[in-house]
């Protein structure tokens, strides 16, 4: 076995990625680079030769697309190469690995993966360095130096000390010693270990150490909320009678609950008003178990038509300080945690929403303070980071949102929120017991995220970027899928008595807070690689790891159950009845710790509070620029928080799941964005109508004015936006999100001390219970601090049916302002809220009203004119200027036929069909409108692709295609599960529907043997179906550089090559969506409808022209009939399909198209709106050749397709105009059967 370095480089028809990275540095730097080459770099250990020439176009690099060689001359070259860490998790080359596999199963190889960069030889020294500095993030990545092959660095294991001394330190010397020690507790609590180690009559080890430091971490045990607070001040202004109110008010809520006595702390406030809402009985449906993985309440879902009884799971989490520091993997794992948390809990996880914070992104590069990343890097990489991890593991965003403010450049806001369901009776939930096994299934161990939950409870300075290298968790979206899997099954869920993930504080928290007695064996805990001393092994956060408490009895069931779904999993601890956390390796105690003080969580700590006045001015009007209306719209629909955000938030898959009922964007020209989130549940194979619905409010100019203003209008703005969609606001149930800076004063303590306040106040006034939450407390940087946040995120269910969208309807209508008006002292009017949202639940549920838009950042200026994108229609609007612009939180605009007849209702106007909004005689156009409402996003996040034109339809003449065998009764459907697969159980569904019978099975290649067992598993379907489908997903995260790569290889091994054939042979199917169609296309079966038949003019699917991920809803003909997917369509007819890939662009050579239409094997063309087939965006949103979306074999039995036909049923994609249903499985079903 020898080692090698090879170079991959696209074809220039392909340099896409180079050619984006070129424009970007430009831009970006100020450069003036006429050319980059960008080659992909791999090295190669433990290869044979003929190993590698197998591996070189199947795995490293595509026939079609690349040029792979074992040599680049840079001889008097300005280049730079780039590559990961140590310790960094690397997808591209583990994926590259996974490939490797298939082809040589038994092969033992190891593989690095890097970046190669060649730029002008005319770039000065200067612009190479500036060049460096940005693209390399010290976080995470290095300068690779090209003269050395190496396999590994050095994997020695460090030694763990015994802290010897420690309990003989003075209390003047422990501030200094938590400095040298980079320890995130304070000299009070380093003063309480060293009380218990004296009476335990030794001194810590230094695994000890971190793990208490871990544990008492501000992320972990919330120290600064659990703060005892020992008096409130409240400085004089007009709001303070209210805020003395406010306090008394709380203090009676103690008196009746009992809890006078109690510390009075920020927990206390967070989760005051949820105990007292559960004592009066509106919260009325709370779960309550000793497991605290998410907020958790029960609902009643309509399944085939009967009531079931269901958990409904909700989690907000925070990754501020990772983004800020490494924004890809800091956002990517923001969520993967916050998905792991319901997960957990047993839920199947399929909604969520991202809002984000940050500064200037328009700011130029140059302009960036020191000790920061810049904004705009910062935003447009974890969006990617997000967006990637959701994609991957098949999770709807639906909800998308950045905020600007110029304080977040103190440090960045990265919140994500989830929503899982799980039917009742599945889960089990019961204390461990002495004698019952932990067992950690999923991802390996690293150094990744080491001291994540210390890194983030600490203040950002100038050194973070440098220094923080290990604390960023590095995110594998495909493993997690897996664990998604396992949990979803019921007979695996019934056997866990207790789950916990692996987030913060890694095995120390994860495992240490399963059960009070624990005897954890850190020598079992899987590692990526090799040099991992205990203290890493017991507090690495790394990613995509579960717990779970089993009864002894059940262990090898469930080993049984993880392998079936090619899950890693090991027996790492045991449960005892000692009441202390001891850890083992090499058979050596090295931890022993009292449950007692693990839970004392350090030293108490002590403040007084002082509540800053209040300036008295009314925080509701806005100063718009501009010196007449006309400049004053335009200003306003330009405005940071106003501006549409399409760029970014199509770069998230939203129908994955086929769940959604609200797309992001809606209208026939899907223009009009909505305010919420809203999916039905996850029932399997059943249909259902109850879908949830999820909101958030927050504004953080009014909040930097007033705290305990800013959280009451958040409570009211979410339950508004829940209200304008169709929903009932009255079952809504909370969770809070609390941001603020690190707290130095008595007066930086006031501010979420103020937000609790009215946040409770909303609470108990509204009957709308928060029952859990998220705070971060560490917003600062030098004398910044981010703006005081207490983020609302409001859910509850509601009827698919009942939901309405806000694009205008009709022309004609009326156009009513529902008016909120507060209080004199500026609060929310809650008593005639309790009567104006009920009104507008009413009216949209009898059906008077057709559209509603609760009024946001922009006013009612905002609302009208984004109303009316979406259908083109137009609006006529009088009403008195200012109020056009100002805050108007808790009111609505309505589009409605009917004459309203409310107090508060005004109305403002009518809808036209003109094609024109107009505002106080002020006329617009509408596409105007639009276009100054998205210009200035695009800048930084572009909506389109390369323009194109028109192009052929295909008109073939029509062939009947029949099946030759007897009519079948049971059409048996095979769908292959391989690693990040994400569309099997939509797929399905589909199938079921039509009524075939799935068969499935997932493909294990967790050892040799396992990938063998699987390529026979697979070799039994393929012989024992009628049609085999390749399902959507990112297989192996579209890694190595490509998608579909590990598909192709798995339909290539020899075995299930004959097996497809066979299948053809005797008039078999084959179905290939999105991922699916890029391994067909890959391996050869399309369009040849043979294997192994890919040459370099073949066609292939190729980045999109935007290079990144896109996700919207498109219109496609069919194009011809010769397929039996296609037998019961009419020629031309046109549907609305859901779109969402990254590398969906057919490329194919003018000779091969032309036989590609002369054959008819054009299955779908990409149209515009007049109905032709088209090159434009977004109607052909990735720029494919002669606006091919899908194509057929010569044969017609294979279809491979882009669109998610898939994601569709009754009562989703509501605000989507058009035919959503495609028959392609009944019309497959149907020819087997004859029909």
């Amino acid at each position: 076995m020898k080692n090698y370095r090879i170079f991959v480089e696209k074809y220039p028809r392909f340099q896409v990625e180079a050619e984006t990275l070129r424009k970007e540095l430009n831009n970006n730097l100020g450069l003036k680079l006429e050319s980059l080459r960008l080659l992909n770099v791999y090295d190669l250990f433990g290869f044979s030769e003929e190993l590698l020439e197998k591996s070189r176009y199947a795995v490293f690099g595509e026939i079609v697309t690349d040029c792979v060689s074992d040599e680049c001359d840079l001889e008097g070259k300005k280049y730079l190469a780039v590559e990961y860490l140590p310790g960094q998790f690397d997808q591209r080359a583990s994926s590259a690995v996974d490939c490797v596999r298939l082809i040589e199963p038994t092969a033992n190889v190891h593989i690095k993966s890097s970046k190669l960069m060649i730029f002008d030889d005319n770039i000065s020294a200067e612009d190479m360095d500036a060049i460096e500095h940005y693209y390399i993030n010290a976080v995470e990545s290095r300068r690779k130096d090209l003269s050395v092959l190496s396999d590994m660095e050095d994997a020695e294991v460090k030694p763990v000390a015994i802290l010897h001394g420690l309990t003989a330190l003075k209390d003047e010397e422990l501030a200094d010693y938590c400095k040298q020690y980079g320890l995130a507790m304070n000299a009070d609590d380093l003063k309480e270990v060293i009380k218990y180690y004296s009476e335990e009559g030794r001194d810590p080890s230094e695994t000890e150490l971190r793990i208490l430091d871990t544990y008492w971490s501000d992320h972990c045990r919330h120290t600064t909320f659990t703060t005892e607070i020992t008096e409130i001040t409240i400085d004089e202004s007009f709001l303070k009678k209210e805020l003395l109110g406010s306090i008394d008010s709380l203090k009676k809520i103690r008196e009746e609950l009992g809890r006078s006595e109690k510390s009075l702390c920020l927990m206390e406030l967070a989760t005051i008003g949820g105990r007292y809402l559960k004592k009066t009985g509106v919260l009325d449906n709370m779960e309550q178990s000793e497991e605290n993985n998410a907020c958790s309440i029960f609902v009643n879902v309509d399944v085939n038509g009967e009531m079931e009884k269901w958990l409904l799971q909700f989690k907000n989490e925070t990754h501020n300080h990772p983004t800020e520091i490494e924004p890809f993997g800091g956002a990517s794992t923001c969520l993967g945690g916050a998905i792991r948390d319901p997960l957990s809990g047993r839920s199947y996880v399929y909604q969520a929403m991202r809002v984000t914070g940050a500064g200037d992104i328009y700011k130029s590069v140059a302009e960036t303070m020191k000790g920061k990343l810049p904004q705009r890097i910062i935003s447009t990489k974890a969006a990617s980071g997000y967006s990637s991890y959701g994609n991957q593991i098949g999770l709807a965003t639906t909800h998308v949102r950045e905020i600007y403010h110029p304080d977040y450049v103190a440090k960045r806001l990265e919140v994500g929120a989830v929503v899982g369901a799980v039917k009742a009776e599945n889960v089990r939930r019961e204390s461990p017991a002495a004698g019952d096994v932990i067992l950690m299934l999923g991802g390996r161990t690293g150094r990744d995220g080491i001291g994540g939950a210390t890194g983030s409870s600490k203040e950002h300075n100038v050194k973070s970027i440098e220094e923080c290298s290990s604390e960023v968790q590095k995110g594998n979206a495909p493993e997690e899928r897996k664990l998604e899997r396992l949990f979803r099954r019921a007979e695996v869920t019934k056997l866990i008595k207790k789950s916990n993930d692996f987030g913060a504080g890694g095995v120390s928290v994860a495992i240490g807070e399963l059960a009070p007695g624990l005897d954890i064996y850190l020598d079992r805990v899987p590692t990526k690689y090799s040099g991992l001393n205990s203290t890493e092994l017991a507090i690495s956060e790394s990613q995509e790891r579960m717990a779970v408490v089993i009864e002894a009895k059940d262990k090898e069931k469930f080993i049984e159950y993880c392998h079936s779904e090619s899950i890693e999993v090991t027996h790492v601890a045991n449960v005892t009845d000692t009441n202390r956390l001891k850890m083992f390796y090499n058979g050596e105690m090295i931890v022993n710790l009292s449950r007692e003080f693990i839970d004392s969580a350090g030293a108490k700590h002590y403040t007084k509070i002082k509540i800053a006045g209040v300036e008295e001015k009314n925080p509701f009007e806005r100063k718009i620029e501009g010196a007449t209306l006309r400049e004053k719209i335009e200003a306003n629909l330009q405005d940071d928080n106003v501006v549409s955000q399409r760029g970014m938030i199509e770069m998230f898959d939203s129908t994955i799941g086929a769940s959604t009922v609200l797309m992001p964007f809606g209208g026939k020209t899907q223009n009009t964005e909505t305010q919420v989130s809203v999916q039905k549940l996850p029932v399997g194979n059943g249909y259902t109508n109850t879908a949830s619905i999820m909101a958030f409010g927050y504004n953080p100019y009014i909040t930097s004015w007033s705290p305990y203003h800013g959280a009451a209008y958040a409570v009211v703005e979410a339950a508004a936006k829940v209200v304008a969609a169709g929903a009932r606001y009255d079952k809504m149930r909370y969770s809070y999100q609390e941001y603020f800076e690190r707290m130095n004063s008595e007066t930086s303590w006031g501010k979420p001390l103020s937000a609790l306040l009215g946040a409770l106040k909303m609470q108990v006034e509204l009957g709308l219970p928060s029952i859990g939450g998220k705070d971060s407390m560490s917003g600062t940087f030098q004398d910044i601090n981010v703006p005081p946040m207490l983020m609302a995120f409001g859910i509850t269910t509601v009827d698919a049916r009942t939901v309405i969208s806000p694009e205008f309807k009709k022309a004609g209508n009326n156009i009513y302002l529902i008016k909120h008006t507060p209080l004199e002292n500026y609060m929310p009017n809650t008593e005639q809220i309790k009567t104006l949202f009920p009104y507008v639940s009413s009216l949209i549920e009898q059906g008077k009203v057709v559209a509603a838009y609760t009024v946001g950042f922009g006013g009612v200026a905002e609302a009208v004119a984004k109303m009316s994108f979406g259908n083109c229609i137009g609006a006529e609007i009088n009403m008195c200027e200012q109020e056009l612009f100002n805050y108007a939180y808790g009111s609505f605009v309505v589009e409605t036929p009917e004459t309203l007849d409310f107090p508060t209702a005004e109305l403002i106007g009518k809808t036209t069909d003109n094609g024109e909004v107009s505002f106080n005689g002020e006329k617009f156009a509408i596409d105007s409108l639009q276009k100054i409402n998205s210009q200035k996003f695009c800048k930084i996040y572009p909506d389109r692709g390369i323009e194109g034109g028109s192009t052929i339809a295909s008109n073939p003449e029509k062939k009947q295609i029949k099946w030759q065998g007897e009519p079948v009764d049971e059409v048996v459907v095979y769908l292959p599960v391989f690693a990040g697969t994400n569309c099997d159980y939509d797929t399905g569904k589909a199938f079921e529907r039509a009524g075939a019978k799935i068969t499935t099975s997932v493909f294990c290649d967790l050892t040799a043997d396992d990938i063998f067992a699987s390529i026979n598993k697979m070799k039994q379907m393929i012989d024992a179906c009628h049609i085999f489908v390749l399902s959507g997903g990112f297989s192996a995260g579209d890694e190595p550089d490509g998608s579909g790569k590990f598909i192709a290889n798995v339909l290539n091994n020899k075995v299930i090559t004959d097996a497809i054939h066979a299948l053809l042979d005797r008039g078999g199917l084959i179905l290939g969506i999105c991922n699916g169609f890029q391994a067909l296309v890959k391996s050869g079966l399309l369009p040849y409808g043979r294997l192994g038949q890919v040459v370099k003019e073949s066609p292939t699917l190729f980045r999109n022209d935007i290079n990144r991920h896109i996700s919207q809803i498109v219109t496609t003909r069919v194009a011809t009939l010769n397929s039996p997917w296609l037998a019961g369509f009419e020629l031309g007819e046109q549907h609305s399909i859901a779109v969402s890939h990254g590398e969906g662009k057919f490329v194919v050579s003018d000779e091969m198209a032309k036989e590609l239409f002369e054959n008819g094997q054009i299955a779908f063309q990409y149209v515009d709106p007049q109905g032709e087939a088209t090159l434009c965006a977004p109607y052909n949103p990735n720029g494919s050749s002669y606006g091919i979306e899908g194509i057929i074999s010569r044969s017609g039995q294979i279809l491979g397709k882009m669109g998610h036909t898939e994601r569709y049923e009754e009562n989703l994609f509501k605000n989507i105009a058009g035919n959503k249903s495609q028959q392609i499985f009944q019309n497959a079903v149907n020819y087997f059967k004859c029909k």
